[in-house]
């Protein structure tokens, strides 16, 4: 093997166990998949993409369920040299027709169910393949990758990167306004599994839960990367469902999450310090952890949960430490090799506790937006820091909070009104299960604090006890002017609450 080779693909390769017989990836229907089998399935898969004289970094666009053969795609398609776009399957034609547009992409790759649809607007945009992965349960196989892959060669020589090279392209999530490819190199990606590696403490014994998404970050990007730089066994469920997670707990070590799946987990009455006895490591991100959730879990598992921070242009960028104090509401120090600086409005660096906007440099941080190269010089400093949109602080310890989005910052009669730290203070209410706070155009402040309320089940709190309270505990600015109940918060795929539609939906009741 070339030592010299930057491919992502390699470096995974290069650290798969010794015994290529060993499990590496276990299905919930009891199917198993050997390294040795990962290594000759991607390598058909790769000599297949291949064969169709693709162009030098050429896109795949991928919006198929969670499989282990999709993660083996993704696998054949970096391996031999492409680029990989994964889709959120809850995409609809729309949604894809702006990405395939957007993209570009030679090949796109899709489930049997949606072939029809897909294939007319990926042809129309001038892709020139379009697959899906497995065959129909009844028809024609010859749209199928997986069957046209099977006369291909077990054996490929890993394509030849450089560091820069591109990987993947990943759309950010689009909660707020159009969505823009960030592009991710070899090295981007790499970089950021090895500092992983480290600061996760992950070990030859460790068996990782993988319950997420593969079309994120998260799923595709942290959790499955660090187990395929580790050589470890993956349990590889098709969705998260909090039953069947604890039934494979027992068998396993590491297991990463949305702050809704540890919700839903602490809902079971099987979740159990028991059950947890061999796990090493609960991770939580996406989205954040609330306080409440923090210390129900520590209290009941005796396991204290790692919350870190990272976003689609730059994967990892801090975490709580794997050996040392975990602060709730907080996500950590700063990973080894990234600098992460809070800023003033002027860019002077804020102190201790002051809230200002996030920026980060480092080898993890992408190239730039797909096809916007003005965009991308916008969201970058003169000295080489991203703007990450995000607004936090520093404490005396160096551990960063996240306080909000720049764009949710609310400017109220001249003041500015960071949403989280409202919620903070609703969420600790004894009736309140969760609450998101936006700005409401308002003709005399500019715009009005709105905010949006879940009680928990039977619980009964009206607007203007919400309010009187907190009046006492908070300055007369801060406090929302109109407050809305709803039985649940519009979220994304990842968790993360839409305040844009929340915006949209209550506009013009202020």
């Amino acid at each position: 093997m070339n030592t010299n080779n930057a491919n992502l693909y390699a470096l995974f390769a290069a650290n798969f166990p010794t015994d290529l017989s060993s499990c590496c990836i276990e299905t919930e229907d009891r199917r198993y998949f050997s390294w040795s089998d990962v290594e000759r399935a991607s390598a058909k898969l790769a000599n297949l993409l291949t064969s169709l004289n693709l162009q030098v970094g050429a896109r795949v666009a991928v919006q198929v369920e969670k499989s282990a053969e999709a993660l083996i795609l993704y696998l054949a398609t970096i391996r031999a040299g492409y680029v990989y776009l994964p889709l959120n399957t809850a995409y609809r034609d729309a949604e894809v027709d702006y990405f395939i547009r957007d993209a570009q992409p030679e090949v796109v790759i899709c489930s049997p169910q949606q072939f029809g649809w897909v294939s007319q607007l990926a042809f129309k945009v001038g892709s020139r393949h379009v697959f899906t992965l497995d065959a129909p349960a009844e028809g024609n196989n010859s749209g199928s990758l997986l069957q046209r892959a099977l006369s291909q060669s077990d054996q490929f020589e890993t394509a030849q990167s450089l560091p820069h090279d591109l990987a993947a392209i990943l759309y950010t999530s689009g909660t707020t306004g159009r969505s823009k490819g960030a592009m991710l190199t070899h090295a981007n990606l790499a970089s950021n599994a090895k500092v992983l590696k480290q600061a996760w403490g992950w070990n030859k014994d460790d068996v990782l839960l993988h319950a997420l998404p593969l079309f994120h970050v998260h799923g595709l990007f942290v959790a499955s990367h660090g187990a395929l730089l580790n050589g470890t066994k993956i349990i590889f469920l098709p969705k998260f469902n909090a039953r069947q997670v604890i039934h494979y707990l027992p068998r396993t070590t590491v297991f990463m999450g949305v702050p809704t799946y540890y919700v839903r987990l602490l809902q079971e009455s099987g979740f159990t310090q028991d059950i947890c006895k061999n796990m090493r490591l609960f991770i939580s991100g996406s989205a954040p952890l609330l306080l409440d959730t923090f210390a129900e879990f520590s209290q009941r598992l005796h396991h204290t949960i790692l919350e870190r921070y990272g976003m689609s242009e730059t994967t990892m960028l801090t975490s709580n430490p794997y050996v040392g104090q975990r602060l709730g509401g907080t996500v950590g120090k700063p990973l080894a090799g990234v600098d992460v600086r809070v800023v003033t409005a002027n860019m002077g660096m804020c102190g201790v506790d002051e809230i200002g906007d996030i920026q980060v440099r480092g080898a993890n941080v992408f190239q730039g937006y797909w096809r916007m190269p003005e965009k991308t010089a916008e969201e970058f400093t003169d000295d080489g820091y991203f703007r990450t949109g995000d607004v936090g602080k520093f404490d005396s310890e160096g551990y960063l909070s996240i306080v909000g989005r720049s764009k949710d910052l609310i400017i109220s009669g001249g003041y500015n009104v960071y949403p989280k730290e409202i919620e903070s203070f609703i969420d600790d209410m004894p009736e309140v299960l969760e609450s998101a706070v936006i700005g409401l155009p308002h003709a005399e402040f500019g715009e009005a604090v709105a905010a949006i309320i879940i009680l928990k089940p039977k619980e009964v709190l009206t607007e203007q006890a919400l309010i009187n309270r907190l009046k006492g505990m908070i300055a007369n600015f801060k406090v929302p002017k109109k407050v809305f109940f709803l039985d649940e918060l519009p979220r994304n795929a990842m968790g993360k609450v839409q305040k844009n539609l929340l915006r949209t939906q209550y506009q013009g009741n202020e």
